[in-house]
C-alpha cells in the first residue's frame, strides 16, 4: 500500500479496534472462501451467501468469525442462517464484531467442515459504496488493514489465507474486477449479470476485494504468460491505458529480479480506495487522481506490484511485522526506480526517504517492530516504509551484492503464499549470507532512533583527525561511515570507518587541507550528523 494519504488517516474520526492476541488462529485454518453477493442500484443493502470451508486443528465447542453487526445507525451485517455440513445450527451475533456458530458437538481436531452463512445489511465499511468523478455508481472493496469483515464473514487476520471464488450478481452495467482468474460472465436477465472470480492461490483477506463499477478495459500485455490489463473509468480511459501501462515493465523487473510471479493475472484498477493504492492480491487499486495522461505515478505501480510478491504472496504472520510488506514494497520501487533510471535517481529517493525518517522519529521514538500498538492504521507511519526500505538498503550493502539479491530471493520462495516475521528474514539472510546479523536486526529494528552524530574534525601532518559521537539516547549503533574529502585542487579521498562505540576518533591518511568533507558520501547509512572544523 502506498500510503500517500497519510497524515488524513491519522486523523479519522472513526476508531478501529485493535486485534489481541488471537488465540483461533491456532486452532482453525480457513481453506475456502465462496462468497455469492448481489449488488443492487436500489439501495446500499448487499445479499449474501458465504460458504468457508474450515480445517480444525484442536477440538472446539463453538466456531468464532469476524463480522460486523447490527448497529443502531442500521448498518451492518445481519445473519439469516447458519449451517454446518448442510444442517442448520444456532448462532449468535455479539457487538461489534463477532459472529458465533454453536456446535452440536465438539469438532474434532484435525477435521474440516462446510459452513453456509445467509446475510444481508449496509456495510458500515470495508465495501466503498458510492459515487466516483465522474458521478457513476461503483462498489470497491478496501479492506486493510482488518475492514473485511465490516462486509464479509471471515477470519480477519493475515496470518489466515484461503483461496476464494467471489461470485457477484449485479445491474448489467457494470463490470466486475476480483481476485484470481475469470471463470464467468453471464447475463442472468436483461437487467441482471454474474460474474465469477476465482482465486486459486491462498491470500490474506486484506487483499481479497472486489472492484463493481463502468470500466474501460484494456489489455496492456503479458509477462510469462500472465496477463496485463489496465481497468479505468470511460471518461479518461485514453489517459488511463497510458498511465498504467508501465505495470508491464514493472511486472517483469520483480519476476526476474526475485522470482515468479504467484498470481494468475495482473489487473491494474481505477478505484475509490482511500488510500494511494492498494495491493489487492492480483488486483491493484488505485486512487482515482492516479490517472493523469503523464505516467505521474510509476513509482506507485511500482510500490504495489512489489507487494505481490511481498505482503501478498509472503504475507507478515501479524500486524506489528508490517515492515515485512511495507518497507519491502517501498524499497522494492527503489530498486525498480534503480534498475531504470539510474542509481543516482534511487539516491534522491533515499535522501527523501531518511528525511522522513528523522521528521517522524523525533515526533514518534518507535522501533519499526513495535507491539505496543492495536491500532493498525497507526502502523501506516515512516517506521513500516521509509525507515523498513532504509533497513534493507544497509542490509543489502552489510551482506554484499550477491547475497542481497540471493537472500530476496530464497526468503520469497521459502515463505511463498505463506506467513513470515522479522525473525523468520533474518534466519534467511544469515543462512545465505553466513554472517550473524543479530545485532543488524536488533539496533534497526528492536530499537528505536538512529545514529545521531558530532563529528569534529582537523588537518594536521598529513592526517585527517575526526572525533565522532553517537550523541542520541539509547544505546549506540554499529555501522559503517564513509567519510570523502576534497582537496582544493579537486582531488578526492574516500575512507570507511566501522562505527561500534559512542565515541572513536581516527586518523586518516590526507596529504591535503580538505575544502570539503562529505559523511557518507553514496547515501548508505541512516543517520544525521552535524560536522564541525575544531
Amino acid at each position: 500500500m502506498k500510503n500517500i494519504l497519510i497524515s488524513v488517516l491519522l486523523l479519522w474520526s472513526v476508531a478501529l479496534i485493535g486485534q489481541k492476541e488471537i488465540p483461533r488462529l491456532s486452532q482453525l485454518d480457513v481453506e475456502h472462501y465462496v462468497f455469492n453477493l448481489e449488488l443492487s442500484d436500489e439501495h446500499d443493502t448487499i445479499r449474501g451467501e458465504a460458504s468457508l470451508r474450515i480445517r480444525f486443528l484442536k477440538e472446539l465447542p463453538e466456531l468464532h468469525l469476524d463480522l460486523v453487526g447490527p448497529a443502531p445507525n442500521g448498518k451492518g451485517m445481519k445473519v439469516q442462517e447458519v449451517l454446518k455440513n448442510g444442517r442448520a445450527v444456532d448462532y449468535r451475533q455479539e457487538a461489534p464484531e463477532s459472529l458465533f456458530v454453536e456446535l452440536d458437538e465438539p469438532l474434532a481436531g484435525d477435521s474440516t467442515h462446510l459452513f453456509t452463512i445467509q446475510y444481508s445489511g449496509i456495510p458500515t465499511d470495508g465495501l466503498i459504496i458510492g459515487e466516483n468523478l465522474y458521478g457513476q455508481r461503483t462498489f470497491f472493496g478496501d479492506n486493510w488493514p482488518n475492514r473485511a469483515h465490516h462486509w464479509l464473514p471471515c477470519v480477519d487476520h493475515p496470518s489466515d489465507k484461503a483461496t476464494i471464488d467471489f461470485i457477484v450478481t449485479a445491474p448489467d452495467h457494470y463490470q466486475v474486477v476480483a481476485n484470481g482468474e475469470q471463470i464467468e460472465e453471464l447475463n442472468l436477465d436483461e437487467d441482471t449479470k454474474l460474474t465469477h472470480w476465482r482465486e486459486a492461490v491462498p491470500i490474506p483477506m486484506k487483499v481479497a476485494v472486489i472492484g463493481a463499477a463502468q470500466f474501460g478495459v484494456r489489455q496492456a500485455g503479458e509477462v510469462g504468460g500472465v496477463p496485463v490489463s489496465s481497468w479505468v473509468y470511460p471518461g479518461n480511459r485514453t489517459k488511463g491505458y497510458y498511465d498504467y501501462a508501465p505495470a508491464v515493465e514493472v511486472l517483469h523487473f520483480f519476476t526476474q529480479a526475485i522470482g515468479p510471479y504467484a498470481y494468475e493475472k495482473l489487473a491494474n484498477v481505477q478505484s475509490k480506495t482511500r488510500y494511494g493504492g492498494m495491493e489487492n492480491a492480483s488486483n491493484i487499486f488505485y486512487f482515482e487522481q492516479s490517472v493523469t495522461g503523464g505516467q505521474d505515478h510509476i513509482d506507485l505501480i511500482a510500490h504495489e506490484v512489489a507487494h505481490q510478491w511481498f505482503g501478498n504472496s509472503v504475507t507478515e504472520g501479524n500486524w506489528h511485522h508490517i515492515w515485512l510488506s511495507e518497507g519491502f514494497a517501498t524499497y522494492g520501487a527503489n530498486l525498480f526506480i534503480e534498475n531504470t533510471y539510474g542509481r543516482d535517481e534511487m539516491a534522491k529517493r533515499l535522501i527523501s526517504e531518511r528525511q522522513q525518517v528523522l521528521v517522524f522519529g523525533k515526533r514518534s521514538p518507535r522501533p519499526v517492530v513495535d507491539t505496543t500498538v492495536t491500532d493498525w492504521n497507526r502502523l501506516l507511519n515512516a517506521n513500516s516504509y521509509q525507515k523498513g526500505s532504509w533497513v534493507l538498503h544497509m542490509l543489502r550493502r552489510k551482506v554484499g551484492e550477491v547475497d542481497f539479491w540471493n537472500g530476496l530471493r530464497q526468503y520469497y520462495a521459502t515463505f511463498k503464499n505463506g506467513n513470515a516475521l522479522t525473525a523468520d528474514f533474518q534466519r534467511v539472510m544469515e543462512a545465505v549470507s553466513g554472517k550473524d546479523l543479530s545485532r543488524f536486526f536488533q539496533q534497526w529494528l528492536y530499537q528505536p532512533g538512529y545514529p545521531e552524530l558530532a563529528v569534529e574534525w582537523a588537518q594536521e601532518g598529513g592526517l585527517l583527525e575526526l572525533n565522532i559521537r553517537q550523541v542520541q539516547a539509547g544505546p549506540a549503533f554499529d555501522f559503517p561511515l564513509d567519510i570523502k574529502a576534497e582537496g582544493p585542487d579537486g582531488d578526492e579521498l574516500q575512507w570507511t570507518v566501522a562505527i561500534d562505540r559512542s565515541e572513536k576518533t581516527v586518523s586518516l591518511p590526507c596529504d591535503f587541507e580538505p575544502r570539503r568533507i562529505w559523511l557518507d558520501p553514496d547515501t548508505w547509512l541512516l543517520f544525521t550528523a552535524d560536522l564541525q572544523r575544531q
